[in-house]
């Protein structure tokens, strides 16, 4: 007898074969429908959230990750914008990425086709149900989420309606599949799942990561924590470092794209270090410096070690004062996530070696970090922000979710 993952895993692998032949406007006017659904089913969603909200504050669960796992009418309508950006999108599926003939004639190209089954493993965040399935429907796969018990009713009240808006237009529900037991043997079996699963992607926390990456026999695509730093140059613009600073950290403190860490410089510490500590401080943010920041703000408690290379989620950040770019590139590189780091300059040249040196994702120049984001970028959603170096990396849209096969045309070629 066929267990409770293995059942799911079927007719997640059905469904994919099915969801492979959809055509373009197929995928587009359910995705309307969704969207639709989602916004016509809200209050049912936020009843839902309420619950697990409820649940959270009941844990102890602190306010940062409690902002993660909160849904409101905005969100959900920006969820089900989401899916609708995604309709207005370029299906990549069977795109034609090349087409060359060969000397004996055969015509070698190679196109994109979908992964087939993406499982997602992830954490509070509610939204990525939504989001999840709009992206792995337009590339034509099958999604398979198990989501975090701290946001179960959130995710069945969020899927229910998914399902309602794909029988609407008569399109197959398994197109989701939604892993309803929160136990860690489930994850331990999904994560085992290999020929039944093409592709799976975790979301969430480090301990979450670090155990898919460590025991999957699925093929793993690892986003990342983020320990996100800001680099304030020698001729940054005080006024714009402390403003983007305090959007970077305190615009929403539970997300892997907020600033972590601040480095910098001190030909210019003592003028905008109070200015950063004054907007920080408004958020009731701990701030936590090497003994040069401490000198210079009696605001700023002792850091350790262990403060350059943690992603808090929370109202505390990290404060290093260096002497040169190059002092700042290297503690940057030797702490960070690989995530998204971001230089506050005036200066061109420090700009360019910034983003030519600095070892991640996304690297700004005068921007938030906050932007890391698939919406922001023009995805529509994302999948999750990968922080690896193999197949995709950074925010991961529509392209991030199929791969290639190659297509050979011939006339009656044989090799000799």
């Amino acid at each position: 007898m066929e267990t409770y993952m293995e059942m799911l895993t079927r007719r997640a692998k059905e469904a994919s074969v099915e969801a492979a032949k959809l055509g373009t406007a197929d995928k587009n006017r359910g995705l309307l429908s969704v969207a639709d659904e989602l916004t016509a089913q809200q209050d049912m969603i936020l009843e839902a959230n309420e619950k697990d909200l409820e649940a959270a504050k009941q844990k102890g669960v602190k306010q940062s990750l409690i902002d993660r796992l909160a849904l409101s009418e905005k969100r959900i309508g920006d969820m089900a914008e989401g899916l609708r950006q995604i309709a207005a999108l370029d299906d990549p599926v069977g795109e034609v990425l090349y087409m060359k003939t060969r000397p004996n004639g055969l015509r070698i190209g190679q196109k994109r086709v979908p992964l087939g089954v993406v499982g997602i493993i992830y954490e509070s965040r509610p939204n990525v149900t939504a989001d999840a399935f709009g992206l792995c429907f337009k590339t034509g796969n099958a999604v398979i989420l198990r989501g975090g018990s701290d946001a179960i009713h959130s995710n069945q009240a969020i899927v229910h309606a998914i399902k309602a808006g794909l029988r609407k237009e008569r399109l197959c529900q398994d197109l989701i599949v939604l892993v309803e037991d929160t136990s860690r043997e489930i994850v331990s079996e999904m994560m085992k799942m290999h020929g039944r699963i093409d592709v799976l992607i975790p979301r969430g926390g480090a301990g979450l990561i670090a155990n898919v990456v460590a025991n999957s026999t699925v093929p793993v695509i690892e986003t990342g924590t983020g320990n996100c730093h800001i680099y304030v140059d020698e001729t940054a613009d005080v006024r714009m470092a402390a403003d983007i600073i305090e959007n970077a950290k305190t615009q929403r403190m539970g997300v892997c794209n907020a600033c972590e860490s601040l480095v910098i410089h001190s030909g210019i510490a003592a003028e905008v270090l109070p200015a950063i500590v004054q907007k920080l401080k408004n958020h009731d943010v701990e701030i936590r410096g090497d003994e040069r920041a401490q000198a210079l703000s009696d605001q700023i408690e002792p850091a350790v070690e262990a403060d350059w290379g943690t992603e808090y989620l929370d109202a505390v950040i990290s404060v290093k004062i260096v002497d040169s770019i190059d002092e700042a590139i290297g503690h940057i590189n030797k702490y960070n996530t690989g995530h998204s780091e971001s230089i506050i300059t005036r200066d061109y040249d420090n700009a360019l070696k910034f983003q030519d040196e600095i070892d991640a994702a996304a690297v700004y120049v005068n921007a938030s970090t906050r932007f890391t984001d698939g919406f922001e970028f023009g995805f529509g959603a994302e999948i999750g922000i990968s922080t690896q170096k193999l197949h995709a990396r950074g925010p991961m849209g529509l392209e991030a979710l199929t791969t290639t096969k190659y297509i050979i045309f011939g006339n009656g070629q044989v090799r000799k």
